[in-house]
């Protein structure tokens, strides 16, 4: 199946592309900071239109149109294009994210770097990959050398689980950090080793199921804050190398 995840990704991200810098119209979700476009919505009607025609009896967990379908042992958990406000404001820093479970297990995932045009894929047990070359996690042991990512949710004005207090402690324990404004790229970049650590708050199933798997297959760890394990639907995420995962652990617990 993951041959049919990589297929429908990039499917997805060409649709993505060719809107990419064009005049599209934006609405409105939640409120001003969180986006929808035409692309989001043709991007996931690509996606479900391909799985409800190969994979009818599967349940789907998606961002726009939300879960279809409760009595399948198997479910898709879709973003059509996650990063939407670099992607509206011409930022080239987006993707297809999607992740299959099993039994509420992941068994596999896709994330495609649209405008790179690269796809990072992993199954369960079977290692992860970008393109056709298998990727780890990096192998730095010292907080202060490491290069870290991380995102703020749409409600950041309520600074939920003390948002700002933890990216100030992070940015002065760890050698940087950024923020790409695209939670599957951040998994993706932690995968192969490019960041050592990745943590944010309020992130949605979409956000995580393939990113998680990904980085886990690379050899890196992802848990809640606390370091308990965690499944998609967790409000506090945390992944890395795995070797200063407990070194971040205290820094996000005690701010």
């Amino acid at each position: 199946m993951i041959d049919d995840l990589i297929y429908i990704s990039k499917s997805a991200g060409e649709i993505i592309r060719n809107y990419f810098g064009k005049n599209i119209s934006v609405e409105f979700k939640s409120d001003v900071k969180n986006l929808v476009t035409l692309a989001d919505k043709e991007s996931e009607k690509t996606i479900i239109d391909f799985i409800k025609k190969k994979y009818p009896s599967h349940g789907i967990l998606a961002e726009e149109s939300g879960q279809q379908g409760n009595d399948s042992d198997y479910l898709w958990v879709i973003d059509p294009l996650d990063g939407t406000s670099n992607f509206a404001h011409g930022l080239p820093i987006f993707s297809v994210s999607i992740g299959l479970q099993y039994k509420n297990e992941i068994v596999a995932g896709v994330v495609y770097d649209i405008m790179r045009d690269k796809i990072y894929y992993a199954e369960k047990g079977s290692g992860a990959y970008k393109e056709d070359v298998r990727i780890s996690v990096s192998k730095k042991s010292k907080i202060e050398e490491s290069f870290l990512v991380t995102g703020f949710p749409y409600n950041i004005n309520e600074n939920p689980e003390n948002a700002f207090e933890k990216f100030i402690a992070m940015t002065k324990a760890s050698r940087a950090v950024r923020r790409l404004g695209s939670a599957a790229i951040d998994f993706c970049y932690v995968a192969e080793g490019v960041f050592d650590g990745f943590w944010e708050v309020h992130l949605n199933p979409w956000d995580i199921c393939a990113g998680k798997l990904l980085v886990e297959e690379a050899g890196g760890k992802v848990t809640d804050f606390f370091g308990n394990k965690i499944d998609i639907f967790n409000k506090t995420i945390l992944a890395s190398n795995g070797i200063i995962h407990q070194k971040m652990i205290s820094i996000l617990i005690n701010n």
